[in-house]
């Protein structure tokens, strides 16, 4: 919000300086972004009037005038200008002035005609970007006064960063009244009297959608000459606020919505068929809006439409067929109230953003529909003359917003601020903001004004007993914290110690965009269809990833594209996939993702360089699940994954339960992918680490240890971890370890046979181990592993 210091002290009377105001409603909440004279520095520019206005001889563009600036004193200049004309009062730069920029003005030739001063257009003193010619000031403006003092120059134009619940300060009267408050002084508000119907002319209006617009206001005003220019005092008001003089309906609206907070809007009447409504967009409607845009409407987007369509997006921006035009002359004024749930986000949609959109969306005063038609009828028939009609309201009382009552006792404050405020500040404090405080004994009720949303419970009046009061005066305290121990269990793993494992396992976080190109979960994940998003930051990132290896892959060809090629990367991180059965239809499965391609080690002179394999991932896989302590029984099954290859992966099962895959990366993948080097990939549920057994303490034991050895002959597609898993079930509680330590398949071994050699390792808590003891164990692994896997003692 952009408002200028005259016009605050105009409401406001104050002797302060542009500086100490900013620093006053800063420290209010309201922070000040900047501070900007209202024109460029110059000087020796005054008010001239053009006497004589002639072509010159010599040129086919330049006029030769003589200027009067003073009682006494006329000018020969040379103007290039196509609007200047005999009669016309100008700004005169005379020699000797120094304009913006430091351009001083001398006395010349122009094409031999001596020329003793310039003609100055808006742009070239600094106040305002585009011009079209010369400045053109009213007829009654005073031969020779500085233009300084003219136009009151000497004004700063002041920023203001407003958050989004701060809406009631959209304009200068919201701006006066914090000010105000602040300062102690009263606030010198407008008298605007009712305008009294001149002719009896209305136009029929019905608002089928009341709860996106609880009150709307018409007014018929007729015979308006928009020939006519807005007053220099407006025209320079709107100026200094960041907005252009168009013609006198514009420059009112725009005026009132700047002065009041109010957004107007006006229809040329004699475009309008048979009646407004306002309701929801029809299916397939569209509407030309007055940039010329062709809109393409939603059926959640409130309009305002006649019977021939709709003609302008509520409380957003108007449509061409009926805007107001320089053949105008009958007008139908709306001022409205639009809920803010009807009109946020809605402007974005169409790729717009409107002075109109950002209040209504952020909440205008519910109460102030008619003043502002009012006041902006009284300004339209002082411009551009013409005779106005009733007001009709069409209102539906129910939908509008309820004022809220709030109590609390006066302790409160204190507590919450830390210090003692008299309650006589206090009630003059939220009388001034409009709250209708009332006091019974400790207790204090305040109401929400109408034009403040964000106010509904007692620490809301404390935030602004805080304003009022000063934010400055609040002393430094130490804050007391009281130290509470958050329970956290032992069994439990978080993220934070599963990223620390795999970071000493070598491995470097990376993290990605959880959108990724929908081609390249095609490829890594074809088994799941992607989630598409309607409008993608870009194609490439146009669906929810269902896998974390799009997000590696792609960094890794990245890192390949740079000369990086050994690389150990993971990533933790939520996929998407589409579930009938979850909420939104949409299941987030936390996961990890690791991939792993080039060396194994960096070179060096001690060992050949090896490239990374199978192993080498799945033995960090092992590593990761190692993390849950035996809480759980994790295998490898051999692997089915379409992204893997099916000789070079496994899919790994937590008692029995799938939880992920790792593996080779299938070369059609890869060559699809553009990936020029073989990479393995792993990725694991974050469920099937999260818990782990809790660490007991066990003494060592005092007794030997016995180990014993054994030679089996099996089918040779028997997987080792059927071995391993069968004589851990039943080895019995005297196992301590089991290792295999060979594995051969060859000469006196049958075709379709191998032979496997592991070692288990035996010991008592209690005692020490006697042969029939161990016998037995013995007997009964090779009994179970020739039951369950057809195994035979090597002889």
């Amino acid at each position: 919000m952009i408002f200028n210091k005259q016009w605050l002290d105009e409401l406001v009377p104050n002797s302060l300086s542009a500086e100490e105001v900013s620093d006053i409603i800063t420290m209010a909440g309201l922070e000040v972004d900047s501070q900007d004279p209202v024109a460029g520095e110059f000087t020796g520019v005054v008010v001239g009037e053009v006497l004589t206005c002639a072509d010159h001889p010599d040129s086919d563009h330049l006029h030769v005038t003589t200027v009067r600036t003073g009682e006494n004193e006329v000018l020969d200049i040379v103007c290039g200008a196509p609007n200047c004309r005999q009669g016309l009062k100008v700004a005169c730069a005379k020699v000797g002035a120094v304009l913006p920029g430091n351009f001083r003005i001398k006395p010349a030739k122009l094409r031999g005609v001596p020329s003793n001063g310039m003609l100055c257009s808006a742009k070239e003193l600094g106040l305002s970007e585009e011009s079209n010619g010369i400045i053109e000031f009213p007829a009654d403006a005073p031969v020779g006064t500085d233009i300084h003092d003219y136009l009151g120059l000497n004004d700063t134009a002041i920023t203001v960063d407003l958050t989004a619940n701060r809406a009631d300060c959209l304009s200068i009267r919201g701006i006066a009244r914090e000010f105000g408050v602040l300062t102690g002084a009263d606030v010198k508000y407008p008298d605007i009297p009712a305008v009294p119907a001149a002719i009896p002319d209305t136009f029929p209006v019905k608002v089928a959608d009341t709860a996106g617009c609880p009150r709307y206001l018409t007014r018929v005003i007729r015979n308006v000459d928009l020939s006519r220019k807005s007053p220099l005092w407006m025209q320079e008001r709107l100026r200094r606020l960041g907005m252009r003089s168009l013609d006198p309906v514009v420059d009112v609206t725009n005026y009132v919505m700047l002065e009041l907070g109010q957004p107007m809007h006006a229809f040329d009447l004699d475009a309008l068929k048979d009646e407004i409504t306002v309701r929801k967009a029809l299916p397939d409607e569209k509407m030309v809006l007055l940039s010329g845009q062709e809109a393409s409407l939603t059926p959640d987007t409130l309009v305002i439409a006649d019977a021939a369509g709709a003609v302008a997006l509520a409380g957003i921006f108007g449509g061409d067929r009926t805007g107001v035009k320089a053949g105008t002359v009958n007008i139908l004024l709306e001022s409205a109230f639009f809920s803010p749930r009807a009109i946020k986000n809605r402007a974005r949609s169409y790729g717009l953003d409107t002075e109109a959109a950002h209040r209504f969306e952020r909440g205008v005063d519910y109460q102030i529909q008619a003043e502002a038609m009012e006041r902006a009828t009284r300004f339209i028939l002082d411009i551009a003359g013409g005779e106005a009609g009733p007001v009709c309201e069409a209102v539906s009382a129910e939908d509008l917003p309820e004022p809220k009552k709030i109590e609390m006792p006066f302790s409160l404050i204190k507590e919450v601020l830390g210090v003692d405020v008299e309650r006589s500040a206090v009630t003059d404090y939220l009388s001034r903001l409009g709250m209708q405080p009332e006091v019974k004994d400790d207790m204090i009720t305040a109401v929400s004004p109408s034009w403040r949303y964000d106010i509904a419970i007692p620490v809301d009046i404390c935030e602004e007993v805080a304003r009022m009061y000063g934010y400055d005066r609040i002393p430094n305290t130490d804050p007391v914290a009281p130290l509470r121990m958050i329970p956290r269990r032992e069994a439990h793993v978080s993220a934070w110690d599963i990223k620390s494992l795999a970071a000493d396992l070598g491995y470097h976080e990376v993290v990605t965009y959880s959108f990724v190109d929908d081609k390249s979960l095609k490829a890594l994940n074809p088994e799941e269809t992607p989630i598409i998003l309607p409008h993608p930051i870009t194609s490439e990132m146009n669906a929810m990833r269902t896998t974390l290896w799009a997000g590696l892959v792609n960094t890794a060809i990245y890192n390949m594209n740079r000369q990086i090629s050994d690389l150990r990367i993971f990533e933790t991180g939520l996929t998407f996939i589409s579930d009938a059965a979850s909420e939104n239809g949409i299941r987030q499965e936390e996961m990890i993702g690791g991939l792993i391609t080039g060396n194994i080690a960096p070179e060096n002179w001690y060992e050949k360089p090896r490239a990374c394999d199978f192993y080498d991932i799945k033995g960090d896989v092992e590593r990761l699940l190692e993390i849950t302590a035996g809480n759980a029984e994790f295998d490898f099954a051999r692997g089915s994954h379409p992204a893997l290859h099916p000789g070079v992966s496994a899919r790994i099962l937590r008692n029995g339960e799938y939880v992920g895959d790792v593996g080779l990366i299938h070369p059609l993948v890869q060559k699809a992918l553009g990936l020029k080097k073989k990479v393995f990939l792993f990725q694991l549920k974050m469920r099937a680490l999260t818990t782990r057994s809790v660490t007991a303490y066990a003494e060592f034991s005092k007794f030997p240890s016995i180990r014993r050895d054994f030679a089996i002959v099996i089918d040779s597609g028997v997987p080792a971890v059927k071995i391993l898993n069968t004589v851990k079930k039943n080895a019995g509680d005297l196992l301590q370890d089991i290792s295999i330590f060979d594995i051969y398949e060859g000469e006196n071994i049958a075709a379709g046979k191998k032979s496997l050699a592991f070692s288990v390792v035996l010991q008592a808590q209690d005692r020490t181990l006697e042969d029939a003891a161990i016998q037995e164990i013995s007997d009964r692994i090779v009994g179970s592993l020739r039951e369950s896997c057809g195994a035979e003692l090597r002889e």
